[in-house]
């Protein structure tokens, strides 16, 4: 078990230690995977990559972090089962398919594995409130990884914001989080720009709920305000939600494969991957700045650093949108 008077000392050999375990495993996998056979990602007209690619990030990461969880944090086995529980589902998923009917059931069960080991206090309202928001985090993270590096950027950035916030007050969090964003450094040696592997479901969807499970849990134990966990991942949440939203009004099937999310625009005007990825870790890196520099000013000054961020994001959003009317017309000449 993690020790209080000793955590900011065992909080980066832990996150170094599944580093390495990742990279290894990730190593030995490709090793194996010469024909590109495990879990592989074909190209088609909603990708923006151009080769085969497999997806077995999922493999090393979530194997590394449900054990690491039982062993050093015990306190938090049953997030840790629903993360391996998801993973088992969404590899399937992979593999086989499933529809979003399946794929909802199980994500609810996660959801429900959480709410009712850790929140049976909270009122009604709250109970359905956290679940749907918990929902939403899974499928977000999920929505979010499609670009080299995006989505091991913001688990590097977002977990460790929450393993430094969490290191005084919760050692098992804060242990819990900086394994998950020791493994994105991992992951993140063969994912990033030229991509050798993708993260697939079976690693994406669990990340998103150990966002949102670890927020949740320190937003009940008063390790953080309930702001926290979202401006710490408010450039997945900007883009993920607006995008919904518009696709909703346009009465289109959001569980469907798409190229409109706000990343993937500037991936497409700009040909490749890496200078909009550096912008997205960039705002990634802000965000969890701010979060973390927020817990130790004034309410009113959280309250206006919160309002100023999202002014940020909105002119940001307004700008890639501008940008994208000007290329589609371009395009059209």
């Amino acid at each position: 078990m993690l020790d209080v008077s000793s955590i900011w000392f065992q909080l980066p050999g832990l996150a170094l230690v599944a580093a390495a375990t990742v990279a290894v495993i990730l190593r030995c996998l490709l090793a194996l995977d010469k024909s590109r056979q495990f879990a592989p990602d074909v190209p088609n007209h909603r990708s923006l990559h151009t080769q085969i690619t497999p997806r077995i990030g999922g493999w090393a990461m979530v194997p590394t972090i449900v054990i690491g969880m039982i062993f050093w944090t015990r306190t938090l086995w049953p997030i840790a089962f629903a993360a391996l529980f998801l993973a088992f589902v969404s590899q399937f998923d992979d593999r086989r398919g499933l529809s979003a009917r399946v794929r909802f059931a199980a994500h609810g069960l996660a959801v429900l594995t959480v709410m009712l080991g850790f929140s049976l206090s909270l009122a009604g309202w709250q109970f359905v409130l956290i679940s749907f928001l918990l929902l939403w985090l899974i499928n977000l993270y999920n929505f979010m990884d499609g670009a080299d590096g995006l989505a091991g950027g913001m688990a590097l950035f977002g977990f460790g914001a929450y393993a430094m916030a969490a290191a005084a007050a919760a050692p098992d969090l804060a242990g819990a989080a900086a394994l998950v964003a020791g493994a994105a450094v991992g992951f993140l040696v063969f994912n990033w720009s030229p991509a050798r592997v993708f993260l697939g479901d079976a690693g994406s969807v669990p990340l998103g709920f150990l966002a949102g499970a670890l927020g949740f849990l320190g937003w009940l134990r008063e390790v953080w305000p309930f702001w926290f966990p979202a401006l710490v991942f408010s450039p997945f949440i900007a883009d993920a939600s607006v995008t919904l939203c518009k696709r909703l009004l346009r009465g289109e099937k959001f569980w469907q494969a798409h190229r409109t999310h706000y990343y993937q625009r500037m991936i497409q005007m700009n040909g490749n991957h890496l200078a909009p990825v550096r912008v997205a870790c960039g705002l990634m890196a802000a965000s969890a700045g701010l979060a973390l520099i927020g817990l130790h000013v004034s309410v009113d000054m959280q309250w206006t650093g919160l309002a100023v961020w999202a002014l940020i994001l909105i002119l940001l959003g307004a700008r890639i949108d501008y940008r994208w009317l000007q290329y589609i017309r371009e395009g059209t000449r």
